[in-house]
């Protein structure tokens, strides 16, 4: 027998090898996605519409998981040291940007533990004050805080969040002395703001709107690069005098750092297309969200930004997640 003919009869013997080298078609089975938070929150929210949309896209369900606790660091976490190929979470700035910095036993790393996949949403923040206090915008809350250094309070929804960070920032850049007082959650801070109790407070918008319309409590400024839409009279920070000051609250889909790229590139694109549906995004600007789906390499990069710059103010101003 000639060597052509064997090699043509040993053929067929060499393809079901070459066909179990390549990759299997994904998902193969039902997608998890972990959201660190509780039902009804935003991030639960956003997550379930891009849940609803990759169950429709993908050929598998895509089921929430709802694991809160710790400020999302315990959600985040169970992202982080998925194995099973099928897992991936949505999360807020905390666990991703300053988690690291403040808690020096967190038990995974964000940047070597985590794939970015894609940026969704983000949320204006809002300085609001009780109206007792006598400013009528920011230049006139700086003077009064100056000329009763360490009197006036602030409260945040918990040590080393973003309304406290963003405070934290502002009294920095205007040589400010307030006392900070953390609670846990939204509603006992706003409860306490409009009682007087405390005199200000760094807010996303969308939690403070119904009380600024009611006259319970006064916008001075909001820390978005423009006005924003359900608040086009109150003025940027930039505005009032503080350039590059601007910050937002915003949710981001992860993955564990082992998914394989192309997978990766394909949930930031099947994400993009769950919230451009009208109805996703009409809900979510409703809330005081804008929608801002980017790729991974711009979601990666906007991270790493972030984290260098709230972790700088971290160490610079000895902020711990206690006090």
């Amino acid at each position: 027998m000639s060597l052509a003919r064997r090699s043509l009869l040993a053929a067929p013997l060499l393809l079901p090898a070459a066909g179990a080298r390549a990759e299997a078609p994904w998902p193969e089975r039902p997608l998890r996605l972990i959201v660190p938070f509780p039902p009804g929150s935003t991030p639960d929210t956003t997550g379930r519409a891009v849940a609803a949309h990759l169950s429709r896209t993908l050929g598998q369900p895509c089921l929430v998981e709802n694991r809160a606790g710790a400020g999302g660091n315990i959600g985040t976490d169970a992202v982080a040291k998925a194995t099973d190929g099928h897992t991936i979470g949505l999360t807020i700035n905390g666990p991703l940007s300053t988690a690291k910095a403040l808690y020096p036993d967190l038990p995974y790393d964000p940047q070597r533990d985590l794939a970015m996949v894609s940026l969704l949403v983000r949320a204006a923040q809002m300085l609001v004050v009780h109206p007792d206090v006598p400013a009528q915008d920011l230049a006139g809350f700086v003077a009064h805080v100056r000329a009763n250094p360490g009197k006036l309070a602030f409260g945040s929804v918990g040590s080393g969040s973003g309304g406290h960070l963003a405070m934290a920032d502002l009294m920095a850049r205007a040589g400010l002395e307030m006392l900070h007082v953390p609670y846990r959650g939204f509603p006992p801070a706003t409860l306490d703001l409009v009682a007087g109790r405390i005199q200000a407070m760094v807010i996303v918008s969308a939690g403070i709107l119904p009380q600024i319309r009611e006259g319970r409590v006064r916008a001075l400024a909001v820390t978005a690069e423009r006005r924003i839409p359900q608040a086009p009279e109150v003025p940027t920070l930039a505005e009032a005098g503080f350039p590059d000051a601007a910050s937002y609250a915003w949710n981001a889909l992860i993955a564990p750092a082992a998914m394989p790229a192309a997978r990766v590139a394909r949930l930031a694109e099947e994400a993009g297309r769950a919230l451009a549906e009208p109805q996703a995004r009409a809900a979510l600007e409703a809330g005081g969200f804008e929608v801002v789906a980017s790729g991974p390499a711009e979601a990666t990069r906007f991270v790493a930004a972030e984290t260098a710059r709230w972790s700088g103010l971290i160490a610079r101003l000895g902020i711990t997640a206690e006090a």
